[in-house]
């Protein structure tokens, strides 16, 4: 059975992403990199998954997320995305068609909840 080890990510839509990044740099100092991301890197590692995670507020248009009504996502990581992909499907979820593959990232997929909010499964690449 394939299983999630974590979370990689928590996104969310502002109306100003770059206004959002400055506010939350000025009043809890989480800076952002040049692409809008911040990486919480983990003190503690294992070897089955990185325990780093992205935070990132993006555009209030984007279509990442599915439904405009869906205010945040979460990307999870998993073990085997193929695997979560085929289970999910077996018991009755709406699993996205679509899966991309980033060099130096691994693989992503797409399913929703019960509650019709698109999640992001994210199979890191292997070293």
């Amino acid at each position: 059975m394939a299983k999630i080890l974590g979370v990689g990510g928590v996104f969310f839509r502002a109306k100003e992403p770059s206004a959002t990044q400055q506010w939350y740099a000025d009043n809890l100092g989480i800076s952002a990199d040049k692409d809008g991301y911040v990486v919480f890197e983990s003190r503690r590692r294992n070897e089955d998954v990185d325990e780093s995670m992205v935070w990132s507020p993006f555009k209030s248009e984007t279509e990442y997320f599915g439904d405009s009504g869906q205010e945040f996502m979460v990307n999870y990581i998993v073990d085997d995305l193929d695997g979560m992909r085929a289970q999910l499907k077996a018991a009755g979820v709406e699993v996205l068609d679509k899966v991309e593959a980033m060099e130096g990232f691994g693989q992503f997929g797409w399913a929703v909840d019960c509650d019709g909010r698109r999640m992001e499964l994210w199979e890191p690449e292997r070293e």
